[in-house]
């Protein structure tokens, strides 16, 4: 549902609004991102085991972060424009999760094909299925994550009568990163053990 006294606040650009908003989210955001930091950190030895798979990360990682940013890109622009209502049978919102989703599935098939083939170059024993399988666990995870962290954020921000455009991405992007870092590390271990 749409809140109409929230657009009103939502339509002027005022720099002190935004730092107010802002400063104690990326403060909050920071801790949230040294803890994927600290996450990392403990993988290492584990990661230097396969190689491959620390390549991987950085991709996984980005790759998640950016599908949510666009899908919040999204929402933010329908709310502004008075076209979603957050309804379950909107159609368009329902199409625009589903193409975020394909193009998760096509981004992280396209990782783990590419991991295998730099593995190949590099001599990694890891075979494709493994890849595939851990690639696909881990982005597909991520991708659900992401489109539920973008629905809250933007929803929420929308709520709270504070321009989704300041805050979505920040959050969406950060909380996904720590999340893949975590569903990554998880998954690869439980594929191949520790």
């Amino acid at each position: 549902m749409v809140v109409p006294s929230a657009t009103a606040s939502l339509g002027s650009w005022n720099w002190k609004r935004i730092v107010r908003n802002m400063f104690p989210l990326l403060v909050i955001l920071s801790i949230i991102v040294l803890w994927a930091g600290i996450t990392l950190e403990s993988a290492e030895e584990w990661l230097d085991r396969y190689v491959i798979l620390a390549v991987m990360v950085p991709t996984m990682v980005d790759m998640g972060g950016n599908l949510g940013a666009i899908l919040s890109s999204r929402l933010s622009t329908r709310f502004h424009l008075g076209t979603t209502e957050l309804d379950p049978t909107d159609r368009v919102l329902w199409a625009n999760v589903g193409a975020v989703l394909a193009l998760a599935a096509t981004i992280f098939t396209a990782l783990g094909i590419g991991a295998y083939l730099l593995g190949f170059a590099i001599g990694s024993t890891l075979p494709l299925s493994t890849l595939l399988l851990i690639s696909l666990t881990s982005g597909m995870s991520v991708a659900v994550i992401a489109v539920v962290f973008s629905f809250a954020a933007t929803y929420g921000s929308y709520r709270l009568g504070i321009d989704p455009d300041d805050t979505t991405i920040p959050i969406v992007t950060n909380v996904v990163d720590v999340f893949g870092m975590v569903i990554f590390i998880g998954v690869s271990i439980a594929v191949l053990g520790s």
